[in-house]
């Protein structure tokens, strides 16, 4: 069976450190693999320097180090807005990540499906046209890259559930992956191991956190309503070798919060659940 390889994300340290000082931090704690989130001031392509983009280069090979995937967080974009400003400037930074990705070897950029409010939205025809037309524009930038895209279900997206992904990575390409978030499968209550081997082979990165059912939350595992063993189980059945991120969503700024513990408490409960230890 294929070992099942832990990586961490920098989602922690977006307002508290550089991209390069967060995978320092992470490497003092015993990783090797991160996912980097794309986001000011802490990795905005726009604002790197070539001394920026060269130094991270440099210290992820000379430290053997990797990193993994890309995430792009729903905080302040829409692929899918009812303006096209909108739609486009998403866009941009989406291709601006791809280069980076492609500069530094990194083989994933994850694309979430816009949000909706719980008000009145726009058609979900026109969401969904305009999101495939986006990714499809997305795709053939990356040609030649060495870079994919992979589609993540998120809860408070007009396509949340595993299913919405498939079908919608079949809209946009066969090239189309799928990053599989455990914890937002489990929020709305789907069999998550069964959405795992439904979706095979399509998953190419795995997320995976805690919540409760009353507040949409990324903590640390263990405290709520996330069992990793059935996932681990599924994940093994579809002969995944690919990454699982510890998406632990602790503001390293807040009072209090003590990002790192929770970090490695979730990755001692992963290997306490078969997964490999860093």
């Amino acid at each position: 069976m294929p070992d099942l390889k832990i990586a961490a994300s920098t989602f922690p340290f977006i307002y508290s450190m550089s991209a390069l000082e967060a995978l320092k931090h992470l490497h003092g704690l015993g990783f090797r693999d991160f996912e980097m989130m794309i986001f000011p001031p802490h990795c905005w392509p726009v604002e790197m320097t070539a001394d920026d983009r060269s130094a991270m280069k440099s210290w992820l090979d000379g430290e053997g180090c990797r990193i993994t995937s890309f995430c792009y967080p729903l905080l302040d974009n829409n692929p899918n807005s009812t303006d096209k400003l909108m739609r486009d400037y998403t866009l941009d930074r989406y291709r601006e990540a791809i280069d980076l990705a492609a500069e530094w070897e990194c083989p994933y950029v994850v694309a979430i499906p816009g949000p909706v409010s719980s008000l009145i939205n726009p058609p979900k025809q026109w969401m969904l046209d305009w999101f495939v037309e986006g990714m499809k524009a997305l795709l053939d930038h990356a040609k030649g890259t060495n870079v994919d895209l992979l589609l993540e279900n998120v809860p408070f997206t007009y396509l949340p559930t595993a299913k919405d992904m498939l079908d919608t990575a079949d809209l946009i390409s066969p090239e189309v992956g799928i990053n599989f978030d455990v914890c937002n499968s489990a929020y709305i209550k789907e069999d998550v191991a069964e959405a795992i081997r439904m979706l095979g082979s399509r998953i190419k990165n795995v997320h995976i956190s805690d919540s409760g059912f009353g507040e949409f939350k990324h903590d640390r595992l263990g405290t709520g309503i996330v069992d990793p063993a059935p996932a681990f189980k599924a994940l093994q059945e579809i002969g995944y070798e690919e990454m699982t991120v510890l998406e632990i969503i602790t503001d390293a700024t807040a009072p209090g919060a003590d990002a790192d513990g929770d970090i490695m408490a979730s990755h001692d409960i992963l290997v306490q659940h078969g997964w490999t230890s860093i």
